[in-house]
């Protein structure tokens, strides 16, 4: 059982930053495939970006690309997302995601990861 909890979001003028946090419980957390997915008002559960088990591969939605990064401490059992140059189409709470089995699927592909968090809410304005 994987239990991850996010935090950093709140309120933010367009082109500003924000840094979300996300902590897992789990005790293989070096092994798992992590990703942040987001669900804006009135829209579907989206990509945003992941990240590789060491951390050496990413991905991201081609519109956060430039703007958002992904990383991750192993050792601290954290996956964070740096958010720069905020938009307010970015307007969307925003779900860590864990995939702890293995898995043929692209890391994009939200369908395959099998814990998610509570999700916290980021909201750009203009």
């Amino acid at each position: 059982q994987v239990q991850l909890v996010e935090s950093g979001g709140g309120l933010a003028q367009a082109g500003g930053s924000l840094r979300l946090s996300c902590a897992a419980s789990g005790r293989t957390f070096r092994s798992y495939v992590m990703g942040w997915f987001r669900q804006g008002p009135g829209k579907e559960r989206e990509f945003v970006a992941a990240i590789s088990r060491s951390g050496s591969i990413v991905d991201y939605a081609d519109s956060v690309k430039g703007r958002f990064t992904i990383s991750r401490d192993n050792a601290k059992n954290t996956v964070y997302l740096q958010m720069n140059s905020l938009k307010p189409e970015d307007t969307a709470v925003y779900s860590c995601a864990a995939r702890t089995i293995i898995a043929n699927a692209p890391m994009a592909s939200l369908g395959s990861y099998n814990y998610w968090g509570q999700g916290t809410q980021v909201t750009v304005t203009s």
